[in-house]
C-alpha cells in the first residue's frame, strides 16, 4: 500500500505531484507512477519522500485494509474547494477507515449495529413535515431537542469522521464503506456548526429527492427543522416575538444551534417577522457572526472507534502497540484508555 499512502501524505501536505518530484529529485512523471503503483522508487528517493512529508518511511510501508469497497458521495455544488483538496478529503476517508475497520476485524462477529436505509424517504413537499420523516426514519422523538447527534448516529451504524482539515471552504461530505453511511465533518468548526453540517449530510444521504427540487435549499430547509421544529420553535418561543432577545441564547443552548439557525427558523415559523430576521442578519454579519459566532455549547465527538480498539486490547486480540498504530495517539493515551475503573 505505499503508493496509496505517498498519495495520502502529499495531498495532506498540500502538495502537487511537482512540487514533490522538485523537492526529491524526480520527475513528476515519476511520483505518477509511485502513486499509480506502476513504478516503487529507490530507498533514497523514500527517504527523501518521508524527509519532505514530515513522516517516517514505516508509514509509508504500514498495511493498509484492501477489503473495503467505497462510494463517496458529491461535493456541494457551490464547493470552493480545489481538485486536489477534495481528493484529499477522500484520501483521508480511506485512510481513516482503513484503520476503523482493522479494528473491527480484530473484534469479529456482529461489532456493528446494522445501519438504516438510505436515499429511501421522498419530500412531501413540505420540510417541516420532512424533518420529522427523518426524525422518525432514525427513531428519534419527533419534537425536542437532540442531545448528542453523533451517538445517536453512531449507535445507528452511521460513521462518522472528524477530520481535522484547515479550510474554510470545507464543512461535511457523506458516502458509504462497504454498505455502512458515513458523514464526515471539518472538526475546526463551531460545535454549533459541526451539528448542523451533520444534520446537512444526513439529509442528503437519507432522501431521494425529484429532479426539480434544489437539493442544497432542501437540505438546509430540512437539517434546521431537524434539529428544531417548527412545533418546538412555537412551544419555547410563543406565537410572537417583536425582537431577538438573550434569551434566545438559552434556547440555542438547549438545542445545540447557532442563533443563525434559530432566527432563521423562527422566521419560517413566523414567530418573528422577516424585518427582525433581516435586521439580526446584517448587525450578525458585522459583528463577523456569519463565519465566527460564539460558541455556547460543548463540542461532540465520535466514540466509536476508540470503543472498539480499547475492547479489541482488553480482549487481548490486539496489543496496546497496535492500538496506539490504530489511534494515531500516545502510548500512554490508550494505556489510560484501555484500564481499570477506579472506584
Amino acid at each position: 500500500m505505499f503508493n496509496k499512502n505517498l498519495k495520502y501524505y502529499r495531498l495532506k501536505k498540500n502538495m502537487s505531484k511537482k512540487d514533490l518530484a522538485e523537492a526529491c529529485g524526480v520527475t513528476p512523471m515519476a511520483i505518477t507512477n509511485y502513486e499509480q503503483g506502476a513504478r516503487k522508487p529507490e530507498i533514497e528517493i523514500i527517504n527523501k519522500m518521508a524527509k519532505v512529508l514530515d513522516v517516517g518511511v514505516a508509514d509509508f510501508i504500514r498495511s493498509r485494509n484492501d477489503n473495503l469497497a467505497f462510494a463517496h458521495g458529491e461535493f456541494r455544488k457551490s464547493s470552493q474547494l480545489t481538485k486536489p483538496q477534495q481528493e484529499y478529503v477522500r484520501e483521508a476517508v480511506e485512510e481513516y477507515f482503513g484503520r476503523f475497520f482493522d479494528a473491527v476485524d480484530y473484534l469479529g462477529g456482529e461489532t456493528l449495529p446494522s445501519p438504516p436505509d438510505i436515499h429511501c424517504l421522498k419530500s412531501s413537499g413540505d420540510f417541516e413535515k420532512d424533518a420529522v420523516q427523518l426524525r422518525n426514519h432514525l427513531s428519534i422523538p419527533h419534537k425536542g431537542p437532540i442531545e448528542d447527534v453523533i451517538a445517536i448516529l453512531e449507535n445507528q451504524g452511521i460513521l462518522v469522521i472528524m477530520l481535522d482539515f484547515d479550510n474554510r471552504h470545507f464543512s461535511g461530505m457523506n458516502g458509504t464503506v462497504n454498505g455502512y453511511p458515513y458523514i464526515v465533518v471539518n472538526k475546526n468548526m463551531s460545535a454549533e456548526r459541526i451539528r448542523s453540517t451533520i444534520s446537512h449530510e444526513l439529509t442528503h444521504m437519507m432522501f431521494e429527492l425529484d429532479d426539480d427540487i434544489n437539493e442544497e435549499q432542501f437540505a438546509t430547509e430540512v437539517s434546521g427543522a431537524f434539529l428544531i421544529t417548527k412545533e418546538d420553535i412555537i412551544r419555547e418561543m410563543g406565537v410572537h416575538r417583536k425582537a431577538i432577545t438573550k434569551d434566545f441564547t438559552l434556547i440555542c443552548k438547549e438545542y445545540g444551534i447557532s442563533m443563525y439557525l434559530l432566527v432563521m427558523r423562527a422566521s419560517q415559523a413566523k414567530v418573528i417577522s422577516s424585518s427582525v430576521a433581516q435586521n439580526f442578519y446584517i448587525k450578525a454579519g458585522k459583528a463577523g457572526w456569519r463565519t465566527n459566532e460564539p460558541s455556547r455549547i460543548k463540542g461532540e465527538r465520535p466514540l466509536l472507534f476508540e470503543q472498539l480498539v480499547f475492547r479489541a486490547i482488553n480482549e487481548e486480540d490486539i496489543s496496546i502497540q497496535k492500538g496506539v498504530e490504530l489511534l494515531q495517539i500516545s502510548y500512554a493515551e490508550v494505556e489510560e484508555g484501555c484500564g481499570l475503573v477506579e472506584v
